[in-house]
Formats: structure tokens, sequence, C-alpha cells
């Protein structure tokens, strides 16, 4: 009799709206564990403005540590400390590749139809890279962009452009910034192998601007880490809504999953939080376990969780008020679990 695989995640409950979704969350996994074969053991690991709070740490020291010991991590949104704690995860874990998949959801009102684009956001350096000073007169923040992280984040955008549409764009701002002619050229080095994808470049200004008139034009885009958050945010506007993106942050054999959207502090206990981009954040996970430890169940719990998510949206008309809907968190849950 084969042995059930058991999938350690580390689970950080985070702040605001967070908490609603992860328990809401966990209750679809644990319903998606029982139909593979596969299970779930969640630890909770304390991070955030609670953590602060308590602990007088963003980020507690076993914090790090304690993760790396779990198959993966699910995290919710941090609130006012995610600078200590957002910034600390990626880089120390490593995680340097920083996906964000944007796509038209058919009964979401959107600005376009027809999106479906994949931002991958180099994540460990640039100007998010903490290297930095402020005094009374001046702050200062260096942009780090060095060969190795570009070469490895333009390695991951071509495998992924390779499995989509074979098109890949370079976004960067090399007619102003001597780091960004250093990142196209290090990324064009990188294109040379992967002669089967076409591959372009486009100033990340213009890019910004064609993704709101032309989204469709775009399949899969490469940029460095501030500019891959600011136009990841804006596909999602393009796309529908932040409370549907979902996101995942690679490293070489550890990953973290997280929806893009924040806090929302000002929905906090009101049970309404759209659960849509941890969901579908979850989907991501279970793709990267079931490939990781070759568990074909995995990726078709995967497709299962995507799928069911997608046909809430096409066939009935729960939504929540993120959305212009009236329905709450639970009534999401519970449409979503009859499906299953």
């Amino acid at each position: 009799m084969s042995m059930t695989k058991t999938f350690e995640i580390a689970v950080i409950s985070g702040d605001g709206i967070g908490p609603e979704i992860t328990t809401a969350t966990s209750k679809v996994l644990e319903i998606l564990s029982d139909k593979y074969s596969f299970s779930f053991r969640f630890k909770e690991i304390l991070a955030g403005d609670r953590a602060l709070k308590e602990t007088g740490h963003a980020l507690p020291s076993n914090a790090i540590d304690e993760i790396k010991k779990c198959s993966c991590c699910l995290k919710a949104p941090i609130g006012e400390t995610a600078r200590y704690v957002v910034l600390p995860l990626r880089q120390e874990l490593n995680l340097f590749a920083n996906i964000r998949p944007a796509k038209t959801i058919p009964g979401i009102p959107s600005i376009h139809s027809g999106v479906d684009l994949v931002i991958v956001r180099e994540n460990t350096e640039g100007l998010y890279k903490k290297i930095d000073d402020i005094s009374k007169e001046c702050a200062i923040n260096v942009r780090m962009i060095t060969k190795e992280a570009t070469e490895r984040i333009m390695t991951v955008a071509c495998k992924m452009a390779k499995e989509r549409r074979k098109k890949l764009t370079i976004v960067h701002k090399a007619n102003v910034m001597i780091s960004c002619v250093f990142f196209r050229n290090v990324c064009l080095e990188i294109a040379k192998n992967y002669s089967e994808i076409d591959i372009n470049e486009i100033y990340v200004d213009n890019a910004a601007y064609q993704l709101v008139i032309n989204p469709q034009q775009f399949d899969t885009l490469v940029t460095t880490n501030m500019f891959g958050d600011i136009l990841s945010d804006e596909a999602a506007g393009v796309t529908g809504s932040l409370g549907i993106l979902p996101s995942s942050n690679l490293g070489q054999d550890i990953a973290m999953f997280e929806p893009v959207h924040g806090a929302a502090f000002d929905i906090e206990g009101k049970g309404i939080a759209n659960p849509t981009a941890i969901l579908l954040s979850c989907s991501m996970m279970l793709d990267w376990l079931g490939e990781k430890y070759s568990i074909s169940d995995a990726k078709q719990a995967a497709k299962d969780l995507e799928n069911s998510i997608l046909k809430i949206y096409e066939e009935t008309n729960i939504r929540t008020p993120d959305l212009g809907g009236k329905n709450t968190t639970n009534d999401f849950i519970r449409e979503l679990l009859s499906i299953f």
C-alpha cells in the first residue's frame, strides 16, 4: 500500500483580513486532501504587526528556520510591518522569482477581455535590497542589479514563456538608468539560448501605458523588483480586482505563496474579504508541490481548485463586496466546497 504524502505548510496568518482568509483556506485544503492522496500539516508562524506587539519583533528570530523545515510557506497579507517581514523572507530564503499571473475571469467585470499574462519579477535586489540611508536633508536607496540574479530570473522567465505562448517582453528603463542597461544586456545574453521564443523589450513607462490600452499583446514579462511590483498591481486593476491576483515566490528548493493584495484593515472582522487571491495562490502552491515531489494528484488538485473558483464566477452570482456583491467570505467557501 502506498504511503500518503504529508505536506507541512508554514502558515503566516498575517494582519487585517489575513487570519480570516487563511482560516477559510485551510478548510478548502483539508477537503482537497480528503479527495486526493496527500494530506496537510499546518504550522503557524507568527509574523507581522501582531508578532511585533507580542514579541517585540515583526519577524521573530526563529521564523526563517521554522519555515525552512516545512514543504513551503503560505503567507497572508502583513500590515504596517510589511517592510520588516516580506523583504527579509524573500531575501533570507532566497526567493528570487516572484511570479504574478493576471488574467480576466469570465463573470468579473474588467477593463479588457481576453487578458492572460504573467509578470516574472526579480525578487531579491534592485531598490528593495535595503541598501539605504536617511538624514534630515536627504534619503538614499541604492539600486543593485547583479549578473547572477538577472541571469536566473531571465532563465525562469524564458522557461515559463516556452511553456506558454513563446513570447517574452523584457521591461526596463535603459534609456535613463545604467543599471537597466546592465539588466537588459544580461537578459539578452540569456535570450540567445531560447531561439524558439519571440523576445522583445519595452521601457517601463510605455509598458504601464500599454497594459492599460492593449494588455492582450503581452504574454510573459520579465523585469526588476520595483517595476514588477508596480506593474503587477496595475495588471490586477486591468483584469478586475486586486482581490483576485495570486502570486508565488520561488527559490531553488523552497517557495512562498501569497495573495498580492494588502491587509485591508477597513474590512477586518466583517467577514466579507474576497478569498479568491489566496485560494488561487494555493492552486499555484499545489502545482509547485506536485512538481517538486512528483505527485500527480497534487497537480490535479491545483487544476480542480482553479477550475472550481472559475465556475463560481461563471455560473453563480456569488460576489464579495469588492466585486460589487453582498456575499460573505463563508458564502464563497461554502459554494466552493459544494462544487468539490
